[in-house]
């Protein structure tokens, strides 16, 4: 396993600090937001310096019921090969639901859920991983993730779950501390059990990020200090195995650079206490699952089925399926609809502008009753044109401007600035009323 030191996740926001940082020895990077043919320049510095960058993907839905998009594989490997990389992550996960499989709409969760634990998710996860490693030019590693709700009828706990989906395709494992923490305040899991029965040879490197919690649930963040318990599992960890590599994530609210070294040192003493009170022979290995055998095509027909209609109870406003609990549900349900505001209003920052303070309530009143089906971008583009239909705007410059940004950005190019084009397309308009 290739050794990669200490990392920070590169966010834009943060490039020149992450470049001032001394000790940095890798970084991760989103795979969804860099162009391979346009890298950032600090991106490209760093790669110059010998500091190796890692993508990290959150799109695959390798824990969905469907098998691996071509495409987005085809843009994961080309991200690795521009990049330079020794690897790529992505996560334990399903972000999307329905479709063909089910024969109803396809629903996007912008968010990754849990998948069930049981031997159908493992069983469709199995052979998805094996798809995406075959597709992909380097070494695949997958994240555990962290959960607000679980599914009924669980048949492993995670470090089981953990254990056969290694065994069995021969993932590396990146391994989340502070989903770890965030699924034993919100599930019960016990972090020092899951450690226990890790494979861990198979972990690729470690993730920590903090969180906070409000009303007996723990939000994953990633925009906020490292806890105290968080870096207690991380001693944990190494106290039982070396990680190869450890990285901080912080994506939003970021402090002073100063502040991320702290961080950062409070990491590397974690680790460093772990590897002092570490004994060989300190893990047990969970016996090897076997394959169900049961025909992977059916195994997908009812992972599909119960995870859109978990995914519709979220973000439909269907019925809750049963054996959920309600509340917890709730509490994911709204968590879904406010990174839909968030991140829609990062993918149009002109909407807050235009709406003002009525941005933030109008989007959380249309996202109850429009699921996202493609995406942020076109989500930005479908509430702005129901707020334009649905004559609730008063204020007549506010529609006029909401108008002039929806017509910029619904075709299939972007509008002239061009007198004569303008007066066109204004006469045109005059006729076709007539």
């Amino acid at each position: 396993m290739e050794r990669l030191g200490t990392g920070i996740g590169w966010r834009p926001e943060i490039a020149d600090a992450v470049e001032g940082m001394p000790g940095i020895d890798w970084v991760e990077v989103v795979a969804e937001n860099v162009c391979p043919g346009h890298l950032p320049e600090s991106l490209r510095r760093l790669r110059e310096r010998g500091v190796t960058v890692v993508p990290h993907g959150v799109s695959l839905g390798l824990g969905g019921a469907d098998r691996p998009d071509a495409g987005r594989l085809q843009a994961l490997a080309e991200r690795a090969e521009a990049l330079g990389s020794p690897l790529v992550t992505e996560h334990i996960a399903f972000v999307r639901a329905g479709g063909p499989l089910t024969a109803s709409p396809r629903l996007e969760a912008g968010h990754l859920l849990p998948v069930p634990r049981t031997r159908d998710a493992l069983d469709v996860l199995c052979e998805n991983i094996r798809v995406a490693q075959e597709a992909l030019p380097v070494p695949l590693a997958v994240e555990n993730i962290a959960a607000l709700l679980s599914w009924p009828g669980e048949e492993m706990t995670e470090g089981q779950f953990l254990y056969d989906l290694a065994d069995r395709t021969g993932v590396r494992l990146l391994i989340d501390v502070a989903n770890l923490h965030t699924n034993h305040v919100n599930r019960g899991e016990d972090p020092a059990e899951a450690l226990a029965e890790l494979p861990l040879e198979a972990i690729a490197y470690v993730h920590v990020a903090g969180g906070f919690e409000r009303d007996g649930v723990w939000h994953d963040s990633h925009a906020h200090p490292v806890p105290r318990p968080v870096l207690d599992i991380l001693a944990d960890l190494a106290s039982r195995v070396s990680p190869p590599g450890v990285l901080l994530e912080r994506d939003e609210n970021f402090p002073e650079p100063a502040v991320l070294e702290g961080e950062l040192a409070a990491i590397r003493e974690a680790v460093e206490k772990g590897c002092g009170e570490r004994a060989d022979g300190a893990w047990r290995a969970a016996p090897a699952a076997e394959d169900s055998g049961v025909p992977a095509d059916a195994a997908r027909q009812r992972l599909a089925l119960a995870q859109t209609a978990l995914l519709s109870a979220l973000v439909a406003g269907t019925p809750v399926p049963e054996g959920f609990d309600r509340v917890r549900l709730g509490v994911q349900a709204r968590a879904l609809a406010g990174k839909r505001a968030d991140v829609v209003a990062k993918v149009a920052p002109e909407l807050p502008v235009i709406l003002g303070a009525g941005y933030r309530p109008a989007f959380l009143a249309y996202a109850q009753g429009a699921p996202m089906t493609d995406g942020y971008r076109r989500d930005a583009l479908n509430f702005a044109e129901q707020l334009l239909l649905g004559g609730e705007l008063g204020d007549t410059r506010t529609r006029r401007e909401l108008r002039e940004w929806w017509l910029e950005r619904s075709g299939p190019a972007p509008r002239s600035r061009r007198p004569g084009v303008r007066l066109a397309r204004a006469t045109r308009r005059v006729l076709l009323r007539h």
